[in-house]
């Protein structure tokens, strides 16, 4: 995930994160978003072009852009504590039995959209049985490489999310461990098809449907850490549609894009607006990028 911070103020936010008082969080969150909804940079841009695209009420910028610098805050406290710490965090579960019933049977695909704060729920599974998180590689290798040595320090083992993470992705189900995938994320214009998401035609990846078919011992869950008032946490976890697995592909992405829009409006403002998710690449047609150049 991109976020628009220099370098000097990603530093003196690394140090605010490690500060134990949630309310302070929420007040540099709510003063960062202010100035950033001020100057209307690029990430305000592409917010207000998503909400725009959707039909959603614009007057979303300002508190989307909050819970992203909450989760930036966040992340960084929770990559750089120990994970008991982090976990603490967490005061409610939600659909745990779902997650439980999936273990004792094989093993378990995480399907978690960007709602809430994922990097704490990686956690939250590693802390249960061995996993391998699928990512997206980003344009810095250096992050990247931070990145890989903070989550293998909470017992995760990341892939990335191509030709070469597919082995070790598979050798993981075979295993019966568990795999934690971000289903919203645009992948190439080979592992996608285009879906409606939020009523948006929307490239999506084929990569659940391809390991149902494949792997039906798997079970699918849906799960995000959702932020409560006060830095605390409630894990919600709900069973993934069928449909999404099995079946023919294009109502399998039919079917996933309703359940994340579904897991998304449960609080709009802590959905990831900032990522530019419906651009992509039709067949024999010129790329589709609402985002340009507006918000570039």
């Amino acid at each position: 995930m991109r976020f628009p911070l220099s370098a000097h103020a990603l530093r003196a936010l690394a140090w605010l994160a490690g500060s134990p008082g949630p309310w302070l969080r929420q007040a540099i969150a709510h003063r960062l978003a202010a100035r950033e909804c001020r100057r209307r940079g690029a990430t305000v841009r592409v917010i207000e072009c998503n909400l725009r695209l959707t039909g959603l009420d614009p007057r979303l910028t300002h508190a989307s852009l909050v819970q992203t610098y909450l989760t930036l805050l966040e992340s960084l406290r929770f990559w750089t504590r120990p994970r008991a710490a982090n976990l603490r965090a967490i005061t409610e579960v939600v659909g745990l039995p779902h997650l439980e019933a999936a273990e004792r049977q094989g093993p378990v695909v995480i399907v978690a959209p960007h709602y809430g704060n994922w990097e704490l729920l990686v956690q939250w599974i590693a802390a249960r049985r061995p996993l391998t998180l699928i990512y997206t590689r980003g344009r810095s290798s250096a992050f990247d490489a931070f990145l890989r040595l903070a989550r293998e320090r909470g017992g995760v083992s990341a892939v990335p999310a191509d030709v070469h993470g597919m082995k070790p992705l598979l050798r993981a189900l075979q295993r019966g461990e568990t795999l934690g995938i971000t289903p919203d994320q645009t992948p190439d214009a080979a592992g996608g098809l285009w879906s409606p998401f939020f009523g948006v035609p929307s490239l999506t990846m084929t990569l659940l449907h391809r390991l149902g078919t494949r792997h039906p011992e798997a079970r699918f869950l849906l799960a995000a850490a959702e932020r409560l008032p006060g830095g605390r946490f409630r894990m919600v976890i709900e069973p993934l549609p069928d449909a999404v697995t099995s079946g023919p592909v294009q109502a399998g992405l039919d079917a996933l894009n309703s359940a994340v829009e579904a897991f998304a409006r449960r609080d709009l403002a802590q959905y990831q607006w900032t990522y530019k998710r419906f651009k992509g690449q039709r067949p024999d047609e010129a790329p589709v990028n609402p985002y340009w150049p507006e918000c570039y």
